[in-house]
């Protein structure tokens, strides 16, 4: 979400809520020596100013994004805010905190403190992954030790309300078979499954990189080993991509390749809205419900989830009783103009509809229990009074 407002021009103003249900804030990151989950940009966060935002507003008062998705949560009640902790680049900063008891108590009195300051719904804890089972242990214990936080939070401030907790939960046999997942089942809300990234530059092979079967890696496979270890179908969510990998001088899907293409914002990676390329042609494998753009003069293949895809998986979603589908993430799809976005190869947007849509249309209806927006602990006059 943060990342958004800068070089993709992407608001919290822009978001599609009509077809959300939670938005996952990314990323907090945590302070190894102490344990403390802290805002890393806290100008988005917290002070970058937004059209109707005042100057002159009297007393402590929060501005930037979590102002604005407060005040999308007073118009829609139906939309909750959650903080994500960690993601790939802060995940190695867990490895010591989860294994240390003092370092993980200052990791959930810190992440609920920012729960009640900035008006938000829960927390998503995002820990890439854990190398052993002394920090999948950890990693347990972390996530009791957060449910109980949040339950004594709610208890504090006399309501009978649960504050969400959640994880990105990943797809790769490697990392799943770590996690005693019978256990953290029992204190989180909903498993988000990372089915994404499955193939990328790391490979020597092309491939797709988020199909639902077949191939070394695949969705539907690490949703059932979840299901057989206990979690309801109900709470695992589907992550979906809303962007695309890049592999350059191959014949596609399970060629080798040499390179990757120059990509939306970093090389290799193309964001959904620019996708497919001019040029290029766009091919599917219904059996492993994947697609891919491919351009027979550069040699280069695309794999990315195409609106067919996208409607595919969102009737397996319903088929298979599970919770929904997740994104990563907004700022990637279609059907929004950006004001004042650079354009020019990998950012000019091409035809067709919003993904995040299209898997909605396909789920069907969506859960419409209300938020939380009572946060009379907070340090910010304006969410503490409600007048955000």
């Amino acid at each position: 979400m943060r990342r958004g407002i800068y070089g993709r021009k992407y608001p919290p103003s822009l978001i599609p809520v009509e077809n959300l249900t939670h938005i996952l804030y990314a990323f907090a990151n945590i302070k190894a020596d102490t344990g403390e989950v802290f805002l890393s940009d806290t100008w988005a966060d917290q002070e970058i100013h937004y059209p109707g935002d005042s100057w002159n507003d009297v007393g402590t008062n929060l501005y930037g994004n979590f102002k604005a998705l407060y005040k999308l949560k007073k118009e829609h009640r139906h939309l909750k805010v959650i903080l994500s902790i960690g993601g790939w680049t802060y995940s190695p900063t867990i490895h010591p905190i989860v294994v240390s008891p003092p370092l993980r108590a200052k990791f959930v009195a810190s992440a609920i403190r920012l729960l009640e300051d900035n008006g938000l719904d829960g927390l998503d804890v995002d820990y890439e992954y854990p190398q052993n089972d002394a920090q999948a242990r950890g990693y347990l214990e972390l996530l009791r030790e957060l449910r109980a936080g949040l339950d004594a939070h709610a208890a504090r401030k006399g309501i009978n309300h649960r504050f969400l907790l959640t994880i990105a939960a990943p797809c790769g046999p490697d990392n799943y078979q770590k996690l005693h997942v019978r256990e953290m089942d029992q204190v989180l809300d909903f498993w988000n499954m990372m089915a994404y990234d499955f193939s990328g530059s790391w490979d020597q092979t092309a491939n797709h990189q988020a199909n639902l079967f077949g191939g070394p890696i695949n969705a539907s496979q690490a949703v059932q080993w979840y299901v057989n270890r206990g979690v309801p179908r109900s709470k695992i969510v589907l992550g979906i991509p809303l962007y695309g990998r890049s592999f350059m001088n191959t014949e596609g899907p399970g060629s080798p390749f040499h390179g990757i293409g120059q990509g939306s914002w970093e090389q290799g990676v193309y964001d959904y809205r620019a996708l497919p390329p001019p040029g290029s042609y766009l091919l599917r494998d219904q059996e492993a419900v994947a697609s891919w753009s491919y351009n027979y003069q550069s040699k280069e293949m695309i794999s990315f989830d195409s609106e067919e895809v996208g409607r595919w998986k969102g009737e397996w979603i319903a088929r298979e009783g599970l919770g929904g589908s997740m994104f990563w993430e907004l700022s990637g799809d279609k059907g929004t103009p950006r004001d004042g976005m650079e354009g020019g190869p990998g950012k000019d947007p091409q035809p067709g509809r919003s993904l995040v849509a299209v898997v909605k249309e396909a789920m069907g209806a969506l859960d419409q229990s209300p938020n939380w927006l009572t946060y009379e602990g907070s340090k910010y006059d304006n969410i503490r009074n409600g007048t955000a």
